[in-house]
C-alpha cells in the first residue's frame, strides 16, 4: 500500500511578528560578522586549512627549513647500553634472577614440557580423537570432522611433532595471557582510574613491534623456551584485557540496579552479576588472544621457540616457498579450527543446557581415553612414517616456474620485478623523499591539524607529542622512510579492500566465496608472507609494502562488508522506492551511513600494515624495521628499542589520526 503525504496549505499570515523557528537564522547585530566570514568561521574545516597554511608561512620565514635540529636530540644509547651490560653481568648471580624471574622462567619450563609430554602420550590418535569430540560437544558432528581433518593433515605433512610443540607452548602462552589479560581487564572495569591508566600501557603494548621486546626479552631470559613464551604473552594479553573491561563496564545498568537493591556486597555483584553478563565478551577475548598466540608462533621462533614457527623461519632464511607452505599451512588449521570452536561455544552461551550434556561429555573423554590407550598398547604413539606427504618439491617447482616467466620478461606489462621497480621509482622513492625535504616543524604542524580536524586538542597533543618524541630520539629521516611505506601500503589496501568489501556486502555469492580465502589470510602468520613476496618481487621495500598490503587486506574487507550489510534496511528501501539506482543507492546511502565502519577499516588498515611493515626490515625493507631487526640480531639494546620507541610513536601518531573522537567517545562509553 502506497501512502501519500499531501503538503500543509499555509494559512493566513499573522500580524503580529512570527517567532523564529530553532533552525532559522538569527538577525544579524550591528557589530556581526558579514555571513560569509561567519560561515567561513562556523566550518572547521576550513578554518583549521586557513590557519595551518598561515602558520606554515610563519614558519617558513621565522624558522627555516631542514631536518629535526640536532640540539633537540637526546641519545638515550649510553644509559640503554649500560642497562643491557647490568643485565648480562648480573643475570645468574643478582637475587631479582636467582629469586623471582628465574623462577617464573623454570615455571614455563615445567608447565610446556608437561603439555607437551601429555600430548605426547595420548598419541597422534587420542589426540585426533579429543579434537574432533571436544569440536563435536561444542558445535557439532560439521565443525567435528573439521578439527579430526585439520589434524590429519598436520600429520600428513610431516609435521606432527612440530605441531605438538607449538600446541604446547601456545597452551601455556594462551593460558598465562588469559589469565594476565583478564586480571587486567578486571581492574580497568572495575575502576575508572585503572582504566584510564591502563589506556595508554595496552596502545602500547599492542603497537609495539615484536622484534623491539624480543630484545629485553631475551636478555633477562636468554634465548629458549621461557622468553618465547613470556614475548608472546605480552603480544596476547591486551586483545583480553580490552574485551574484558569492556564486558564488565558494558554490564546492563538495569540488572546491576536490581542486584544492589537486593543487598548484594561488591564480591556478589561482580560474581552473580557482571561476570555472567560480560561471558561472551570474555569467551571473544579468549578467541583474540589464541589467534594473537598463533601469529606470535613464527616470531617467537626467532628467540627459540621451536615447532611449526622455526620450520617458517628456516625456510625463509633459504627462501624455501615449499617448506615454508608445508609448516605454515598447520599453523592455519590450528588457527581456522580453535577459532571456530570458541565461537561456536560463545554462541552457545547462554542457551538451555541440551538433554544429558553431562552424559555426553563423560561418553566423549571416555572414548578419547580409550583410543589413546588402544594406540599405546599398539605402539604408535607418534605419526606413522608412511602417512605422509611431501608438497614441498611441487610448490617449489610451481615457484620457480612463476619466479622464470613472472618475474621478468613478460611482454607488454613487464614482470613482477619490473613493477615492483617502478613502484619503488613512481611512488615509494617520490613519498620517502618529499617527506624528509618537508620541514620538521611543517610535519608536526601538519599531523597535529590532521588531529584537530576529526577529535580535539588532546588528540593533537597527543598526537603532536608522539611525532617530536620521534624527533628528540634521533631517527627523524628513518620514522619518514618507514611512514612513507605505510602511506603507500595504506592507500593500495584502501582501495582494494574497500572495494572487495563492497562488492561482498552487495553479493552473497561473493562474500561466502572470500570468506576461507579471508580466513586463511588472515590467520597465515606474518613471516609466511614475505617469502612469496621476495621469490615474485625481489628484496628491497616493494616486498615489505606488497606484504603488508596483503596481511591488512582481509581486516579491511571484513569491516567494510560488515559496515554497509548493517545498513538500515528501510534506508534502502526508501532510496529504491524514490527510483534510486544501484549506484546511486551505494554512493548516495550506503556509504555514507556506513562512515563509522569505514573509519574503522582505515585505522585498523593502518595499524596492521605497520605491524608487517617494520618487519619487512629482514627482506630490506630498511628504515625502523631494519634497526629493529638489527638489534636484536647483534643484541644492541639501544638500537632496537629506541627503534621500537619510534615504532610505537608512529603508530600512536597515526592511530589518533584515523580514530575519529566520535568513536572513541563511543568505545569509552561502552568499556
Amino acid at each position: 500500500m502506497t501512502t501519500t503525504v499531501t503538503p500543509a496549505s499555509p494559512g493566513p499570515a499573522s500580524p503580529g511578528p512570527a517567532s523564529p523557528s530553532p533552525s532559522s537564522p538569527r538577525p544579524s547585530s550591528p557589530g556581526a560578522a558579514p555571513g560569509v566570514l561567519r560561515a567561513f568561521a562556523g566550518h572547521r574545516g576550513r578554518l583549521l586549512g586557513a590557519g595551518t597554511a598561515v602558520a606554515l608561512v610563519l614558519g617558513a620565514v621565522l624558522l627555516g627549513g631542514g631536518g629535526w635540529p640536532a640540539a633537540l636530540v637526546a641519545d638515550p644509547s649510553g644509559a640503554l647500553d649500560r642497562a643491557g651490560d647490568w643485565i648480562v653481568d648480573n643475570r645468574d648471580g643478582h637475587p631479582l634472577f636467582l629469586y623471582f624471574l628465574g623462577h617464573i622462567s623454570n615455571a614455563v619450563v615445567v608447565s610446556v614440557r608437561a603439555v607437551y609430554l601429555a600430548l605426547l602420550a595420548l598419541g597422534w590418535a587420542g589426540v585426533t580423537a579429543a579434537a574432533g569430540l571436544v569440536a563435536w560437544r561444542v558445535a557439532g558432528v560439521r565443525l567435528a570432522l573439521t578439527s579430526v581433518a585439520a589434524v590429519a593433515v598436520c600429520g600428513l605433512l610431516g609435521m606432527w611433532v612440530p605441531t605438538l610443540q607449538t600446541l604446547a607452548l601456545m597452551v601455556v602462552a594462551v593460558a598465562a595471557s588469559v589469565l594476565l589479560g583478564g586480571l587486567l581487564g578486571l581492574a580497568a572495569g572495575l575502576s575508572d582510574r585503572m582504566h584510564r591508566i591502563l589506556r595508554p600501557v595496552l596502545d602500547t603494548m599492542q603497537v609495539l613491534p615484536a622484534f623491539a621486546y624480543l630484545l629485553p626479552v631475551v636478555l633477562v631470559f636468554g634465548i629458549g623456551v621461557p622468553a618465547a613464551v613470556l614475548a608472546t604473552v605480552v603480544y596476547a594479553a591486551p586483545p583480553m584485557a580490552r574485551l574484558t573491561a569492556l564486558g564488565l563496564r558494558g554490564a546492563d545498568a538495569g540488572v546491576m540496579e536490581a542486584v544492589a537493591s537486593l543487598g548484594a556486597t561488591g564480591r556478589q555483584r561482580l560474581l552473580t552479576a557482571r561476570l555472567p553478563l560480560a561471558r561472551k565478551e570474555l569467551l571473544l577475548g579468549v578467541s583474540q588472544s589464541i589467534m594473537m598466540a598463533l601469529g606470535m608462533a613464527v616470531i617467537a621462533s626467532v628467540i627459540g621457540a621451536g615447532g611449526l614457527g622455526d620450520r617458517v623461519y628456516q625456510a625463509l632464511a633459504s627462501v624455501d616457498v615449499g617448506a615454508a607452505l608445508a609448516a605454515g599451512v598447520p599453523i592455519v588449521l590450528l588457527a581456522v579450527v580453535l577459532d571456530r570452536v570458541t565461537a561456536a561455544a560463545g554462541e552457545r552461551i547462554g542457551a538451555a543446557p541440551a538433554r544429558r550434556a553431562g552424559l555426553g561429555r563423560a561418553v566423549a573423554l571416555a572414548v578419547t581415553a580409550a583410543v589413546a590407550v588402544a594406540g599405546r598398547l599398539s605402539g604408535r604413539l607418534s605419526w606413522p612414517d608412511g602417512w605422509t606427504v611431501d608438497i614441498a618439491e611441487p610448490v617449489n617447482g610451481a615457484v620457480d616456474w612463476m619466479t622464470a616467466h613472472l618475474y621478468s620478461g613478460v611482454p607488454l606489462v613487464g614482470g613482477t620485478a619490473d613493477w615492483a621497480a617502478r613502484f619503488t621509482t613512481w611512488v615509494l622513492n617520490p613519498l620517502r623523499d618529499g617527506l624528509q625535504w618537508l620541514p620538521w616543524w611543517a610535519v608536526l604542524l601538519t599531523v597535529g591539524a590532521l588531529a584537530l580536524l576529526i577529535g580535539t586538542w588532546r588528540t593533537a597533543a597527543t598526537t603532536v607529542l608522539a611525532m617530536a618524541a620521534i624527533g628528540v630520539l634521533g631517527v627523524w629521516d628513518p620514522a619518514l622512510d618507514t611512514l612513507s611505506q605505510v602511506l603507500a601500503a595504506v592507500a593500495v589496501t584502501l582501495v582494494l579492500g574497500i572495494a572487495l568489501g563492497v562488492a561482498a556486502a552487495r553479493s552473497t555469492l561473493l562474500g561466502r566465496a572470500l570468506r576461507p580465502v579471508l580466513d586463511v589470510f588472515q590467520t597465515l602468520p606474518q613471516f609466511v608472507y614475505l617469502i612469496p613476496v621476495v621469490a615474485l618481487f625481489g628484496v628491497g621495500r616493494a616486498p615489505a609494502v606488497a606484504a603488508a598490503v596483503v596481511y591488512a587486506l582481509p581486516a579491511v574487507v571484513r569491516i567494510t562488508a560488515q559496515g554497509v550489510r548493517a545498513v538500515d534496511p528501510a534506508a534502502l528501501e526508501s532510496s529504491r522506492s524514490l527510483g534510486a539506482t544501484g549506484r546511486q543507492q551505494l554512493f548516495q546511502v550506503q556509504l555514507p551511513l556506513a562512515r563509522p565502519a569505514l573509519l574503522l577499516a582505515v585505522n585498523q588498515g593502518v595499524v596492521l600494515v605497520l605491524a608487517v611493515v617494520v618487519i619487512g626490515g629482514l627482506v630490506g625493507g630498511g628504515a625502523l624495521g631494519y634497526d629493529a631487526v638489527f638489534g636484536l640480531a647483534q643484541g644492541d639494546l639501544s638500537t632496537g628499542l629506541v627503534a621500537g620507541a619510534a615504532i610505537v610513536c608512529l603508530g600512536l601518531a597515526l592511530d589518533r589520526v584515523t580514530q575519529p573522537t566520535e568513536r572513541r567517545d563511543l568505545a569509552r562509553k561502552g568499556a
